[in-house]
């Protein structure tokens, strides 16, 4: 759950381009409106009655949330009282099926499953993972909602050698990292598919699977005898800090263990 408010709403981006993050605390009633992007989120307290596309609804604690784009909608809070909410809106373009754009059916949700994986999505975006963690964390979020679009059959697997190549470009620290997107649609399958294809084959997803590449770049960069901090930023992490964090939890060890083994 996010930090308390110090304003009625507050907006941050995500790393992956296209989300948005919005966190909100509020007794204001919102005249008919709509928005762009499809929106999904989960009440964290209160509770808040609209009139939507949809039909007249009613949301409370620990329920999610639905908007699609151009639907027209209001939001008036119950009792009077405050509600405290977290959304996404997310840009087309982060979806497999681009025509027809899908739509949430339902604009309310009792789902303890799917909100646990809007949290963990929110969570990880909020704490400015990487953009490829962010969109593995979104894929699993959209192919569990229910929406008019139709899911690849189970039995659709991504090609080994897709997933060969996807694995050397995850290990490529002279190119930028790929997207999930840009990995599936090379192998031909949804991003939900190919997560769990690269995950069946390699044992990590691949965002996982990125940064064990990047935390064993940083070791033998600090076996060579570089500084801890160079050798974090060369390997691609956003500090040294960030780096000692990975190397603790992965290793046991500190990056300036490392070094001083190094010196001899």
């Amino acid at each position: 759950m996010a930090a308390p408010l110090t304003r009625e709403f507050e907006l941050a981006r995500s790393p992956l381009p296209g989300l948005r993050l919005v966190v909100a605390d509020t007794r204001r009633h919102f005249e008919r409106h709509t928005h762009a992007e499809h929106g999904i989120g989960v009440i964290d307290a209160g509770g808040q009655r609209s009139a939507s596309g949809r039909g007249p609804v009613e949301a409370l604690r620990g329920e999610v949330i639905t908007v699609n784009p151009g639907e027209v909608h209001d939001g008036v809070p119950m009792q009077g009282e405050a509600r405290r909410w977290r959304m996404v809106y997310l840009d087309r373009s982060l979806w497999d099926q681009a025509r027809p754009a899908p739509e949430w059916l339902r604009p309310v949700l009792s789902d303890a499953r799917l909100v646990r994986l809007f949290d963990a999505l929110f969570a990880t975006a909020q704490r400015g993972d990487d953009a490829l963690a962010v969109e593995e964390r979104l894929a699993a979020l959209l192919q569990y909602a229910p929406t008019t679009a139709v899911a690849p059959s189970e039995s659709v697997s991504a090609p080994l050698r897709a997933l060969a190549e996807a694995r050397e470009r995850l290990a490529d620290d002279d190119l930028p990292p790929p997207s999930l997107g840009a990995l599936a649609a090379r192998a031909g399958v949804s991003r939900y598919r190919f997560l769990r294809a690269f995950a069946a084959a390699y044992g990590l997803p691949p965002h996982a699977w990125a940064a064990q590449q990047r935390l064993a770049r940083a070791e033998r960069l600090l076996a060579q005898g570089h500084a801890p901090a160079e050798a974090a930023l060369a390997a691609g992490f956003a500090d040294q800090s960030h780096l000692t964090r990975a190397l603790r939890r992965f290793r046991g060890y500190t990056p300036g263990q490392l070094a001083a083994m190094a010196r001899g």
